[in-house]
């Protein structure tokens, strides 16, 4: 027979039950040492009879499938249809993608919403109970999501989708607080609540000690809480004519050098604000027309600060937020497919939302957990394909279950079970 193939080993199938995620077990494994199966069940509605599937059943699965890089709801079958990963984990249900859709649809009309909220303060919980941490900065920020559905709307960035809000706690990347909304909605509607939402998410003995924000939380009643509240906060400044007046007044003896351009600070306050707080200008200069050296004009980048110390300090302390809060929303959207709503309700994607959210924070807390520090700085991408995507073999002897792997990757499973068991009983 004339072989008809590039290389010359041949295909052939067997029975045994092997599964492509051994790696996404030890995820499984950790959700289920964290209780997570559990806290969902007592936050969630239940099923309507006795043969409907528990809320456990729904969110657990599209936690794995989101870790484990699907982006859609018919991702879920990957799971699903994955014999060997079903075997080792409480998954001997796996609803379809459009019974997924229903219960998304329908959980976020009847109080889905509020029901992950309390899960994922009751995983913040858990999380943070021996960190040693007791003040945590936040970071809010709007981002868009675009999106072909029936409820989008247009967005101020041109295009139809959503604008959800999310908050995340610098000292530890955790997911404390979102809010789904419509693409017509302003990045600076209801900021405040949501900080306050943000603060009321911590668990008890934890608080919100700094608060960072782009111009849109640029705010009296914010700056005013924050004052009340003793949070130091760093927020980007609306370039509008009374802080440009105040720009204006600043003599340029008091400019000094920094980076590419000249930085200096002075006093403001806005109308409704209790209290008065600094402004700290960086001037660069800017070039309107190539050629033309006369038509160059002055840029300028303003921060609201209420906390002490030199101004260059407090300003790179804000720019920080661009590693704790942009580029986290990013692999937010990008690594866990939050750039994808699936259903064409709001409440539904609300839901969806999420979920995610909550996918994110147990793979941030999985990996601080139970892996060594080398990979705490890896983005999801990599640890699918250094961990979630390694295969196994289950075998099935004497009434046990035995997961099967390649030698190399023996003591790295090894390890991390052992570290989840801790953490499951500390």
């Amino acid at each position: 027979m004339v072989r008809q193939t590039v290389l010359a080993f041949k295909l052939e199938k067997t029975e045994d039950t092997i599964t492509s995620h051994a790696g996404l077990a030890l995820l499984g494994e950790f959700c289920v040492g964290l209780g997570l199966l559990d806290l969902i069940d007592e936050c969630l509605p239940g099923p309507g009879s006795g043969a409907g599937f528990k809320a456990s059943e729904y969110v657990f699965p599209v936690v794995l499938m989101l870790n484990g890089g699907g982006h859609s709801l018919e991702d879920i079958r990957v799971i699903k249809n994955d014999v060997g990963l079903r075997e080792i984990l409480p998954l001997k249900r796996v609803a379809s993608p459009d019974a997924m859709g229903d219960w998304l649809r329908r959980i976020g009309d009847t109080g889905g919403l509020s029901g992950l909220r309390k899960v994922n303060q009751g995983l913040l919980k858990r999380a943070m109970r021996y960190d040693g941490i007791e003040g945590y900065t936040l970071d809010i920020d709007a981002t868009g999501i675009e999106a072909e559905k029936r409820s989008a709307k247009m967005t101020y960035k041109g295009f139809k989708g959503y604008m959800p809000m999310v908050g995340h706690l610098a000292e530890n990347g955790f997911v404390v607080g979102d809010d789904f909304r419509d693409g017509n909605v302003a990045p600076a509607a209801r900021n405040l609540e949501f900080l306050i939402y943000c603060q009321r998410q911590m668990p008890k003995g934890k608080k919100i000690k700094a608060f960072r924000a782009d111009s849109a939380s640029y705010q009296a009643d914010i700056i005013n809480h924050c004052d009340k509240w003793g949070i130091d906060y760093a927020i980007g400044a609306d370039l509008d004519e009374a802080v440009l007046r105040a720009i204006y007044s600043i003599a340029e003896r008091s400019w000094s050098p920094y980076k590419d351009g000249h930085i200096a600070e002075t006093v403001h306050c806005m109308n409704r604000t209790h209290k008065s707080f600094r402004i700290i200008v960086v001037r660069r200069p800017y070039q309107g027309r190539l050629f033309d050296e006369n038509d160059t004009e002055s840029k300028y980048t303003v921060i609201a600060t209420n906390m002490d110390g030199p101004a260059e300090e407090a300003l790179k302390w804000y720019n920080q937020r661009g590693d704790c809060s942009e580029n986290r929303i990013k692999d937010l959207k990008i690594g866990f497919g939050m750039g994808r709503m699936p259903c064409g309700q709001t409440n539904a994607n609300a839901v969806f939302f999420r979920i995610g959210a909550l996918s994110y924070n147990i793979y941030r807390l999985f990996l601080m957990n139970t892996l060594d520090k080398p990979w705490h700085s890896c983005q999801v991408q990599t640890i699918r394909w250094r961990l979630y995507q390694i295969a196994g073999k289950i075998v099935d002897h004497s009434n046990r279950i035995f997961l099967k792997v390649c030698r190399s990757y023996y003591n790295l499973f090894a390890a991390i079970r052992l570290k989840t068991w801790e953490f499951a009983n500390t």
